[in-house]
């Protein structure tokens, strides 16, 4: 499974839960660039690594005039307990309906260590000011992804 959407499509609009329990969408953070990232579980070793690398490098994403949301299949409980055992300081979206997952074309089926699920592809997304795809990672390492969108968004000044 992965995402048929392309850099220049317009991005899927969401409507999700953050982990403090509030309804956002997209064109809440309109005039700002959204990196938006899918994770597949709240406390696992590889969302853990991606989280907090992206935590790590908040401060200078938002100096390039972007937001960072995380979403996953968890629900708000799940997302406050991550949030407070690793100290985030962005949005965490609860997509406990795969609706926006379904929209992003990230959620399908899945397999580790021969069990088949369903679930979602770790995937990023960075929207634009103009609500505009900018660029789709379909396949992440969480090894480094801050640095790597960091690093993306500095070459490509919106």
């Amino acid at each position: 499974m992965a995402t048929t959407l392309e850099a220049g499509q317009p991005a899927p609009d969401i409507t999700a839960k953050t982990d403090t329990g509030e309804t956002v969408s997209l064109k809440d953070f309109a005039g700002k660039r959204v990196v938006l990232y899918f994770y597949p579980k709240d406390d696992t070793p590889g969302c853990t690594i991606e989280a907090c690398d992206f935590r790590d490098n908040l401060a200078n994403l938002e100096g390039e005039d972007a937001v960072v949301l995380g979403i996953s299949l968890d629900d708000v409980e799940s997302h406050q307990q991550f949030r407070d055992k690793f100290d985030l300081t962005f949005p965490l979206l609860a997509d406990t309906d795969h609706s926006v997952s379904d929209a992003y074309g990230v959620y399908g089926q899945k397999e580790f260590r021969g069990h088949e699920y369903l679930g979602i592809d770790r995937a990023t997304f960075i929207i634009g000011k103009d609500g505009k795809l900018e660029k789709v990672w379909p396949q992440v390492d969480p090894n480094g992804h801050g640095e790597e969108v960091l690093a993306w968004l500095r070459e490509n000044k919106s």
